[in-house]
Protein backbone atom coordinates (compact mmCIF):
# COMPACT_ATOMS: atom_id res chain seq x y z
CA UNK A 1 0.00 0.00 0.00
CA UNK A 2 2.89 2.35 0.75
CA UNK A 3 3.93 2.29 -2.93
CA UNK A 4 0.50 2.90 -4.43
CA UNK A 5 -1.78 5.89 -4.67
CA UNK A 6 -4.99 5.87 -2.65
CA UNK A 7 -7.88 5.78 -5.07
CA UNK A 8 -10.66 3.67 -3.60
CA UNK A 9 -12.91 4.82 -0.76
CA UNK A 10 -12.27 1.60 1.15
CA UNK A 11 -8.51 2.14 0.96
CA UNK A 12 -8.97 5.72 2.16
CA UNK A 13 -10.97 4.63 5.16
CA UNK A 14 -8.44 1.94 6.09
CA UNK A 15 -5.60 4.43 5.75
CA UNK A 16 -7.50 6.84 8.01
CA UNK A 17 -7.99 4.08 10.58
CA UNK A 18 -4.28 3.24 10.53
CA UNK A 19 -3.31 6.92 10.72
CA UNK A 20 -5.64 7.66 13.65
CA UNK A 21 -4.46 4.64 15.62
CA UNK A 22 -0.80 5.31 15.00
CA UNK A 23 -1.42 8.75 16.51
CA UNK A 24 -3.26 7.20 19.48
CA UNK A 25 -0.56 4.61 20.11
CA UNK A 26 2.27 7.15 19.96
CA UNK A 27 0.40 9.64 22.18
CA UNK A 28 -0.31 6.94 24.77
CA UNK A 29 3.31 5.82 24.71
CA UNK A 30 4.44 9.39 25.29
CA UNK A 31 2.30 9.60 28.42
CA UNK A 32 3.86 6.36 29.73
CA UNK A 33 7.34 7.55 28.77
CA UNK A 34 6.99 10.84 30.64
CA UNK A 35 5.78 9.10 33.79
CA UNK A 36 8.67 6.62 33.60
CA UNK A 37 11.03 9.57 33.20
CA UNK A 38 9.71 12.21 35.58
CA UNK A 39 7.52 10.16 37.92
CA UNK A 40 9.73 7.12 38.43
CA UNK A 41 13.16 8.09 37.12
CA UNK A 42 13.54 4.72 35.37
CA UNK A 43 15.95 5.29 32.49
CA UNK A 44 15.71 1.72 31.18
CA UNK A 45 11.92 1.99 30.85
CA UNK A 46 12.20 5.41 29.19
CA UNK A 47 14.58 3.99 26.58
CA UNK A 48 12.25 1.04 25.85
CA UNK A 49 9.16 3.21 25.47
CA UNK A 50 10.95 5.81 23.38
CA UNK A 51 12.13 3.02 21.07
CA UNK A 52 8.52 1.87 20.56
CA UNK A 53 7.50 5.44 19.68
CA UNK A 54 10.35 5.81 17.21
CA UNK A 55 9.56 2.52 15.47
CA UNK A 56 5.90 3.48 15.05
CA UNK A 57 6.89 6.97 13.92
CA UNK A 58 9.21 5.56 11.28
CA UNK A 59 6.35 3.42 9.96
CA UNK A 60 3.78 6.23 10.08
CA UNK A 61 3.98 6.68 6.31
CA UNK A 62 2.97 9.77 4.38
CA UNK A 63 0.20 7.85 2.67
CA UNK A 64 -1.55 7.40 6.04
CA UNK A 65 -1.12 11.05 7.04
CA UNK A 66 -2.47 12.31 3.72
CA UNK A 67 -5.60 10.16 4.03
CA UNK A 68 -6.90 12.08 7.06
CA UNK A 69 -7.83 15.03 4.79
CA UNK A 70 -9.86 13.04 2.26
CA UNK A 71 -12.89 11.94 4.31
CA UNK A 72 -14.15 13.97 7.27
CA UNK A 73 -14.30 12.23 10.63
CA UNK A 74 -17.91 12.70 11.77
CA UNK A 75 -17.11 11.47 15.33
CA UNK A 76 -14.22 13.82 16.05
CA UNK A 77 -14.22 15.26 19.57
CA UNK A 78 -16.24 12.50 21.25
CA UNK A 79 -15.26 11.86 24.87
CA UNK A 80 -16.40 9.68 27.77
CA UNK A 81 -17.17 10.52 31.40
CA UNK A 82 -14.58 7.96 32.60
CA UNK A 83 -11.82 10.17 31.23
CA UNK A 84 -12.40 12.59 34.12
CA UNK A 85 -11.87 9.79 36.67
CA UNK A 86 -8.16 9.34 35.91
CA UNK A 87 -6.98 11.13 39.02
CA UNK A 88 -4.03 8.96 40.08
CA UNK A 89 -0.84 7.99 38.25
CA UNK A 90 -1.88 4.32 38.38
CA UNK A 91 -5.15 5.06 36.61
CA UNK A 92 -3.34 7.18 34.03
CA UNK A 93 -0.85 4.35 33.44
CA UNK A 94 -3.62 1.77 33.02
CA UNK A 95 -5.81 3.91 30.77
CA UNK A 96 -2.95 4.91 28.49
CA UNK A 97 -1.59 1.37 28.36
CA UNK A 98 -5.05 0.24 27.26
CA UNK A 99 -5.14 3.06 24.70
CA UNK A 100 -1.86 1.87 23.21
CA UNK A 101 -2.85 -1.80 23.26
CA UNK A 102 -6.21 -1.16 21.61
CA UNK A 103 -4.74 1.14 18.96
CA UNK A 104 -2.04 -1.40 18.09
CA UNK A 105 -4.64 -4.15 17.78
CA UNK A 106 -6.61 -2.03 15.30
CA UNK A 107 -3.44 -1.30 13.31
CA UNK A 108 -2.52 -4.98 13.32
CA UNK A 109 -5.91 -6.00 11.92
CA UNK A 110 -6.39 -3.30 9.27
CA UNK A 111 -2.81 -3.21 7.99
CA UNK A 112 -2.46 -6.98 7.60
CA UNK A 113 -3.43 -6.99 3.89
CA UNK A 114 -2.01 -3.53 3.11
CA UNK A 115 1.21 -3.20 5.10
CA UNK A 116 2.29 -6.54 6.50
CA UNK A 117 5.44 -5.10 8.06
CA UNK A 118 3.41 -2.58 10.10
CA UNK A 119 0.96 -5.30 11.12
CA UNK A 120 3.80 -7.42 12.48
CA UNK A 121 5.38 -4.47 14.28
CA UNK A 122 2.05 -3.52 15.90
CA UNK A 123 1.60 -7.10 17.14
CA UNK A 124 5.09 -7.29 18.63
CA UNK A 125 4.87 -3.94 20.42
CA UNK A 126 1.36 -4.70 21.70
CA UNK A 127 2.59 -7.78 23.58
CA UNK A 128 5.53 -5.81 24.95
CA UNK A 129 3.15 -3.14 26.28
CA UNK A 130 1.20 -5.74 28.29
CA UNK A 131 4.38 -6.47 30.27
CA UNK A 132 5.35 -2.81 30.34
CA UNK A 133 2.06 -1.85 32.00
CA UNK A 134 2.65 -4.32 34.85
CA UNK A 135 6.21 -3.04 35.34
CA UNK A 136 5.07 0.58 35.47
CA UNK A 137 2.26 -0.21 37.91
CA UNK A 138 4.62 -2.21 40.14
CA UNK A 139 7.20 0.57 40.18
CA UNK A 140 4.44 3.09 40.82
CA UNK A 141 3.10 1.08 43.78
CA UNK A 142 6.61 0.74 45.20
CA UNK A 143 7.24 4.46 44.71
CA UNK A 144 4.04 5.31 46.61
CA UNK A 145 5.01 3.02 49.49
CA UNK A 146 8.50 4.50 49.65
CA UNK A 147 7.00 7.99 49.76
CA UNK A 148 4.78 7.07 52.71
CA UNK A 149 7.77 5.56 54.53
CA UNK A 150 9.85 8.69 53.85
CA UNK A 151 7.18 11.25 54.68
CA UNK A 152 5.79 9.73 57.90
CA UNK A 153 7.63 9.65 61.21
CA UNK A 154 5.45 7.31 63.26
CA UNK A 155 5.45 3.57 62.58
CA UNK A 156 3.09 1.38 64.63
CA UNK A 157 3.80 -2.29 65.37
CA UNK A 158 1.05 -4.58 66.67
CA UNK A 159 1.15 -7.17 69.44
CA UNK A 160 -1.45 -9.68 70.59
CA UNK A 161 -4.62 -8.01 71.82
CA UNK A 162 -8.22 -9.20 72.00
CA UNK A 163 -9.56 -5.99 70.45
CA UNK A 164 -6.64 -5.42 68.07
CA UNK A 165 -8.72 -4.36 65.06
CA UNK A 166 -10.52 -1.74 67.13
CA UNK A 167 -7.21 -0.38 68.44
CA UNK A 168 -5.68 -0.27 64.95
CA UNK A 169 -8.62 1.66 63.54
CA UNK A 170 -8.34 4.24 66.32
CA UNK A 171 -4.61 4.59 65.64
CA UNK A 172 -5.32 5.04 61.92
CA UNK A 173 -7.92 7.67 62.77
CA UNK A 174 -5.19 9.40 64.77
CA UNK A 175 -3.17 9.83 61.58
CA UNK A 176 -0.72 6.91 61.62
CA UNK A 177 0.12 5.81 58.06
CA UNK A 178 2.34 2.75 58.65
CA UNK A 179 1.10 -0.40 60.39
CA UNK A 180 3.23 -3.50 60.90
CA UNK A 181 1.42 -6.64 62.03
CA UNK A 182 3.60 -8.80 64.26
CA UNK A 183 2.44 -12.25 65.39
CA UNK A 184 4.55 -15.06 66.80
CA UNK A 185 1.90 -17.62 67.73
CA UNK A 186 -1.41 -18.99 66.48
CA UNK A 187 -2.54 -20.94 63.44
CA UNK A 188 -1.57 -19.69 60.00
CA UNK A 189 -5.17 -19.61 58.79
CA UNK A 190 -6.13 -17.36 61.72
CA UNK A 191 -3.08 -15.14 61.25
CA UNK A 192 -3.86 -14.77 57.56
CA UNK A 193 -7.48 -13.89 58.30
CA UNK A 194 -6.37 -11.20 60.76
CA UNK A 195 -3.78 -9.88 58.28
CA UNK A 196 -6.46 -9.52 55.58
CA UNK A 197 -8.70 -7.64 58.02
CA UNK A 198 -5.90 -5.26 59.03
CA UNK A 199 -4.96 -4.71 55.39
CA UNK A 200 -8.56 -3.75 54.66
CA UNK A 201 -8.45 -1.15 57.44
CA UNK A 202 -5.13 0.23 56.20
CA UNK A 203 -6.48 0.62 52.66
CA UNK A 204 -9.57 2.34 54.05
CA UNK A 205 -7.31 5.00 55.60
CA UNK A 206 -4.79 5.10 52.72
CA UNK A 207 -2.04 3.64 54.93
CA UNK A 208 0.67 1.01 54.49
CA UNK A 209 0.24 -2.52 55.79
CA UNK A 210 3.43 -4.46 56.50
CA UNK A 211 3.69 -8.05 57.75
CA UNK A 212 6.42 -9.01 60.20
CA UNK A 213 8.69 -11.93 59.23
CA UNK A 214 6.26 -13.94 57.10
CA UNK A 215 6.68 -13.43 53.37
CA UNK A 216 3.96 -16.01 52.66
CA UNK A 217 1.38 -14.19 54.82
CA UNK A 218 2.41 -10.87 53.24
CA UNK A 219 1.78 -12.29 49.77
CA UNK A 220 -1.46 -14.05 50.68
CA UNK A 221 -2.91 -10.94 52.38
CA UNK A 222 -1.69 -8.61 49.59
CA UNK A 223 0.26 -6.55 52.12
CA UNK A 224 2.32 -3.58 50.97
CA UNK A 225 5.48 -5.25 52.18
CA UNK A 226 7.30 -7.31 54.77
CA UNK A 227 9.63 -6.55 57.69
CA UNK A 228 12.47 -9.02 58.19
CA UNK A 229 14.63 -9.84 61.19
CA UNK A 230 18.20 -11.08 60.94
CA UNK A 231 17.05 -14.70 61.35
CA UNK A 232 14.33 -14.48 58.69
CA UNK A 233 14.55 -15.13 54.96
CA UNK A 234 17.20 -12.93 53.32
CA UNK A 235 16.29 -9.75 51.43
CA UNK A 236 17.27 -11.03 47.97
CA UNK A 237 15.09 -14.13 48.31
CA UNK A 238 12.22 -12.06 49.72
CA UNK A 239 12.45 -9.68 46.75
CA UNK A 240 12.29 -12.58 44.29
CA UNK A 241 9.15 -13.86 46.03
CA UNK A 242 7.47 -10.50 46.57
CA UNK A 243 8.34 -8.80 43.27
CA UNK A 244 9.21 -5.18 42.64
CA UNK A 245 5.98 -3.62 43.92
CA UNK A 246 6.43 -4.50 47.61
CA UNK A 247 8.63 -2.80 50.17
CA UNK A 248 11.07 -4.62 52.43
CA UNK A 249 12.15 -3.40 55.84
CA UNK A 250 14.89 -4.93 57.99
CA UNK A 251 15.77 -4.90 61.68
CA UNK A 252 19.45 -4.25 62.36
CA UNK A 253 21.47 -3.28 65.43
CA UNK A 254 25.07 -3.22 64.19
CA UNK A 255 26.97 -1.59 61.33
CA UNK A 256 27.59 -4.85 59.43
CA UNK A 257 23.91 -5.78 59.31
CA UNK A 258 22.93 -2.23 58.34
CA UNK A 259 25.47 -2.10 55.51
CA UNK A 260 24.42 -5.54 54.23
CA UNK A 261 20.71 -4.64 54.33
CA UNK A 262 21.25 -1.45 52.32
CA UNK A 263 23.50 -3.25 49.80
CA UNK A 264 20.84 -5.93 49.27
CA UNK A 265 18.15 -3.36 48.53
CA UNK A 266 15.99 -2.91 51.61
CA UNK A 267 13.67 0.11 51.61
CA UNK A 268 14.02 1.11 55.27
CA UNK A 269 15.67 -0.07 58.47
CA UNK A 270 14.47 -0.46 62.06
CA UNK A 271 17.31 0.22 64.50
CA UNK A 272 17.17 -0.68 68.18
CA UNK A 273 16.24 -1.29 70.85
CA UNK A 274 16.87 2.26 72.00
CA UNK A 275 15.39 1.73 75.48
CA UNK A 276 14.39 -1.30 77.53
CA UNK A 277 11.24 -2.91 76.17
CA UNK A 278 8.78 -5.33 77.74
CA UNK A 279 8.48 -7.29 74.48
CA UNK A 280 12.20 -8.12 74.21
CA UNK A 281 13.30 -7.97 77.85
CA UNK A 282 16.56 -9.85 77.40
CA UNK A 283 17.83 -7.83 74.43
CA UNK A 284 20.61 -5.37 75.19
CA UNK A 285 19.64 -1.76 74.60
CA UNK A 286 21.71 0.41 72.27
CA UNK A 287 20.96 3.81 73.75
CA UNK A 288 20.63 7.10 71.93
CA UNK A 289 24.37 7.70 71.41
CA UNK A 290 24.91 4.28 69.78
CA UNK A 291 21.83 4.73 67.58
CA UNK A 292 23.14 8.09 66.38
CA UNK A 293 26.55 6.59 65.60
CA UNK A 294 25.08 3.63 63.70
CA UNK A 295 22.77 5.76 61.58
CA UNK A 296 24.92 8.78 60.77
CA UNK A 297 25.65 7.62 57.19
CA UNK A 298 22.32 5.95 56.35
CA UNK A 299 20.71 7.49 53.24
CA UNK A 300 17.46 5.49 53.29
CA UNK A 301 14.66 5.97 55.87
CA UNK A 302 15.26 4.41 59.28
CA UNK A 303 13.17 4.19 62.45
CA UNK A 304 14.38 3.99 66.04
CA UNK A 305 12.56 1.24 67.93
CA UNK A 306 12.35 -0.14 71.43
CA UNK A 307 10.61 1.26 74.49
CA UNK A 308 9.58 4.48 72.77
CA UNK A 309 6.55 6.41 74.04
CA UNK A 310 5.34 10.00 74.33
CA UNK A 311 7.39 10.48 77.51
CA UNK A 312 10.78 9.94 75.83
CA UNK A 313 10.13 11.15 72.27
CA UNK A 314 11.20 14.71 73.09
CA UNK A 315 14.57 13.35 74.24
CA UNK A 316 14.99 11.52 70.92
CA UNK A 317 13.99 14.66 69.02
CA UNK A 318 16.62 16.65 70.93
CA UNK A 319 19.21 14.24 69.53
CA UNK A 320 17.90 14.54 65.96
CA UNK A 321 15.95 11.27 65.92
CA UNK A 322 12.61 12.04 64.27
CA UNK A 323 11.35 8.69 62.94
CA UNK A 324 10.24 6.14 65.53
CA UNK A 325 8.43 2.82 65.75
CA UNK A 326 6.04 2.41 68.69
CA UNK A 327 4.39 -0.72 70.11
CA UNK A 328 3.21 -0.63 73.73
CA UNK A 329 3.12 3.16 73.81
CA UNK A 330 0.04 3.01 71.58
CA UNK A 331 -1.34 -0.46 72.31
CA UNK A 332 -1.60 0.13 76.06
CA UNK A 333 -3.04 3.63 75.79
CA UNK A 334 -6.52 4.29 77.13
CA UNK A 335 -7.14 6.44 74.04
CA UNK A 336 -4.98 5.17 71.11
CA UNK A 337 -6.32 7.80 68.73
CA UNK A 338 -5.46 10.72 71.02
CA UNK A 339 -2.11 9.12 71.87
CA UNK A 340 -1.26 8.86 68.18
CA UNK A 341 -2.18 12.50 67.62
CA UNK A 342 0.02 13.59 70.54
CA UNK A 343 3.03 11.54 69.37
CA UNK A 344 2.67 12.73 65.77
CA UNK A 345 2.50 16.34 66.96
CA UNK A 346 5.60 15.82 69.11
CA UNK A 347 7.49 14.28 66.20
CA UNK A 348 6.56 17.08 63.84
CA UNK A 349 7.43 19.83 66.32
CA UNK A 350 10.70 21.58 65.47
CA UNK A 351 13.15 21.95 68.33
Amino acid sequence: MENSKITHTEDLRISQIIDANLDRAREGLRVLEDWARFGLGKEDLVIRIKNFRQILGKNHLEIYKISRNHIEDQCKGLSHVEQTNRKSPSKIISSNSARVQEALRVIEEFSRNYDNKLSRIASEIRYEVYNLEIELLNFNTHERSQSIISENNLYFITDNRENLLEIIEKILLGGVKIIQHRFKNGKDKDNLKKAIQINYLCKKYNSLFIVNDRVDIALASNADGVHLGQDDVDIITARKLLGSSKIIGVSANNSNDITKAIKNGCDYIGVGPVFQTSIKKNKETLGVKKIKDLTKDIKIPWFAIGGINKANISSLKNHGICKVAVVSGLLNSEDPKEEAIIILKELSHEN
